[in-house]
């Protein structure tokens, strides 16, 4: 991309988004252990901005008439990791081992990568990504998982199959928010983010395929996309009712009347 290019895209977008950029030295006091902070750029309502709505996306996601349910999510899992593939190597050049040594995304969640044998290791943000992808592409290209001809029947345990690999990708697409919105947003693909994120979104929510816990880290974006309700305010507490008037003191007797005089005498 010529300099003029850049420049006129720098300066075409709001000024926070190139102001606020973290110098090398703010970069290596993070990686020394001083919290960055989460601004959420993505958050902002000039940059909320996608190419479909709620509405279309999901008659996207709806399993048509007919149509075998695994062949359904095989083919949405597909077109999935294509995205995100696709977006994540717009800023790859950005994520590196020394500006995200650790695979994380909004709100300081920190993932960890577990091998086939379970094996549990904390590796940089490029190398979770990385193994992410070789593992999808693996998966994909199994013709016993993902059959491609028409006499291969999808495996018993394909749901769980699909599952990992969504979570996976979810992953990739937090840490894409958390670490590297604003190079998307300067690069103006920031709304492809959005998109790949809204079909996720309503993917998940159709078919059940993520743990609430996962995607709680992005739910303010779900909000903010209109991609679900904000939740509504929980109603104060009634306040307790008053306690019951204290009884009237019994009234004083009334004085006796005066006796009345005698009467008057005659002549």
């Amino acid at each position: 991309m010529c300099h003029a290019v850049v420049l006129g895209v720098l300066f075409s977008l709001p000024s926070y988004l190139y102001s606020a950029v973290p110098s090398r030295k703010a970069r290596r006091k993070e990686r020394e252990g001083e919290p960055a902070g989460d601004p959420k750029l993505y958050l902002q309502e000039a940059l909320l901005e996608r190419k479909l709505p709620e509405l279309d996306m999901r008659q996207l996601v709806d399993l048509p008439h007919g149509l075998d349910y695994n062949e359904w999510l095989a083919s949405h899992t597909l077109a999935l990791f294509d995205h995100v593939n696709l977006v994540y190597g717009t800023v790859s050049e950005f994520c590196t081992a020394a500006t995200c040594p650790d695979m994380t995304g909004p709100g300081g969640r920190s993932y960890a990568w577990y091998d086939e044998r379970g094996k549990k290791s904390r590796v940089a943000a490029p190398q979770y990504v990385d193994y992410v992808m070789t593992y999808t592409q693996k998966t994909v290209n199994d013709e016993t998982v993902f059959p491609t001809k028409y006499a291969n029947e999808f495996p018993a345990q394909f749901e769980g199959v699909v599952r990992r690999v969504v979570r996976l990708l979810f992953h990739v697409v937090a840490h894409m928010y958390a670490a590297h919105f604003r190079e998307l947003a300067l690069l103006r693909l920031h709304a492809h983010l959005h998109l790949t994120f809204a079909h996720l979104t309503a993917l998940d929510r159709r078919y059940a395929l993520l743990d609430h816990k996962e995607t709680d880290v992005l739910r303010d974006l779900e909000v903010a996309l209109r991609l679900r309700e904000p939740p509504s305010p929980r109603a104060a507490p009634a306040a307790p009712a008053p306690p019951p008037a204290a009884p009237a003191p019994p009234a004083a007797p009334a004085p006796p009347a005066a006796p009345a005089p005698p009467p008057a005498a005659t002549a």
